[in-house]
């Protein structure tokens, strides 16, 4: 007894077209003889097929439901009758991806009208300080535009591009394949028009025949404030050119950000490092530090401790799309022990040591009193 045609690819009755394909495509692929090699993976093979055949034509599927297996008999041959690829319905899309272009699907997808051109990338160094703050910028660029002296048609001036013989402008060939399931048609594109279905009898001299040519264009571009590393830019329409009249494709611009001697950054702060003295930190001072805008002044309080961090605000970078809000400036303060002093400055400090009570070595332990002066 013939098994139910709906149990068989595991739908329902009332399953719409695409559940019924996506059902078939998942069987043939599980039971294809080229990849399951186990027994009766074939016989399976042929049967979802046939429960296909059946079930995505509207007017079989019909006669099916009203008549069963009796209603169809004859309506498919388990893939001996098909003679193209309009037959085949969603078998194609399987044997496409088992065999790599049945179906038609490479011929299919080229475009006989006009193309967009292909996008392009370039990749853009810049210093801290640009990126930062933005600005304009040249850059040189190579891609393709279209030939002025054929205006992109490929064909000598005077002379048209015409129907090619091969295809007869279909931009396809069709070859009939036989395998133990029947006779395959395989539609790829014409190997003498390359899937356009027009021929270049006389090709331009300037381009070759292509339509396009390499060319080299400067470009001046704008930088927005707060870019960073891995940021893209698009220049709208710099790509290649396009071919038959498409428009063309656009430009990529990849920013990548050199390192500062002075400045690191995180996120929207720009972060840097203060070396003063240990009288400075004890006591305080005003030191004038770089920024990104240039030098300021910065007060350090007394008592400053070693990696304290001071903050400078509204000196880090402008926020991407909203320049008017920045980040801040944050300064780490690194104070400098000196290793050696000279004799009157020994004097000085055991004298402050013993003012404070703090127990060092005769003739040294600077460090030891520092440390005892910053805890304190």
């Amino acid at each position: 007894m013939a098994r139910d045609y709906y149990e068989l690819l595991g739908v329902s009755r009332s399953a719409d077209q695409e559940e019924i394909k996506r059902a078939y495509r998942r069987l043939a692929r599980k039971y294809h003889p080229d990849v399951n090699k186990e027994a009766g993976a074939e016989e399976l093979f042929k049967e979802v097929n046939r429960a296909y055949e059946v079930l995505s034509e509207p007017e079989v599927r019909a006669r099916y439901d009203r008549f069963g297996e009796a209603g169809v008999g004859s309506a498919a041959g388990g893939g001996a009758g098909f003679q193209d690829m309009g037959d085949m319905g969603g078998f194609a899309d399987i044997f496409e991806s088992f065999f790599g272009g049945f179906g038609g699907a490479s011929a299919g997808s080229r475009r006989r009208g006009p193309t967009r051109g292909d996008d392009l990338r370039l990749d853009l160094k810049l210093s801290f300080k640009d990126a930062v703050f933005g600005g304009e910028k040249e850059i040189k660029i190579g891609h393709l535009e279209v030939c002025d002296t054929c205006n992109g048609s490929g064909a000598k001036p005077g002379t048209r591009p015409v129907t090619c013989s091969t295809c007869n402008g279909s931009g396809q060939v069709r070859r009939t394949t036989r395998t133990p399931f029947g006779s395959f048609a395989q539609v790829s594109a014409c190997p003498t028009c390359n899937g356009t279905g027009e021929m270049v009898e006389e090709r331009c001299e300037v381009c070759g025949g292509s339509g396009q040519l390499q060319e080299s264009k400067k470009l001046k571009i704008t930088i927005p404030a707060g870019v960073d590393n891995g940021t893209r830019l698009r220049v709208s329409g710099e790509g290649d050119a396009g071919q038959k009249g498409g428009t063309a494709g656009d430009l990529y611009v990849y920013l990548f950000v050199e390192e500062d001697d002075h400045f690191r950054r995180d996120g929207i702060n720009v972060l840097s490092d203060l070396k003063i003295t240990y009288l400075q930190a004890i006591l305080g001072a005003k030191i004038e530090v770089d920024t990104v805008d240039g030098k300021v002044d910065l007060e350090v309080p007394s008592g400053t401790q070693p990696n304290t961090v001071l903050t400078l605000e509204n000196r880090g970078v402008p926020k991407l799309g909203n320049p008017v809000s920045r980040g801040n400036h944050l300064i780490t303060v690194q104070v400098q022990i000196p290793a050696r002093l000279k004799p009157e400055e020994r004097e000085l400090v055991e004298k402050l040591a013993e003012m404070r009570g703090d127990r060092v070595s005769k003739g040294g332990g600077i460090e030891g009193f520092l440390g005892g002066l910053f805890r304190g």
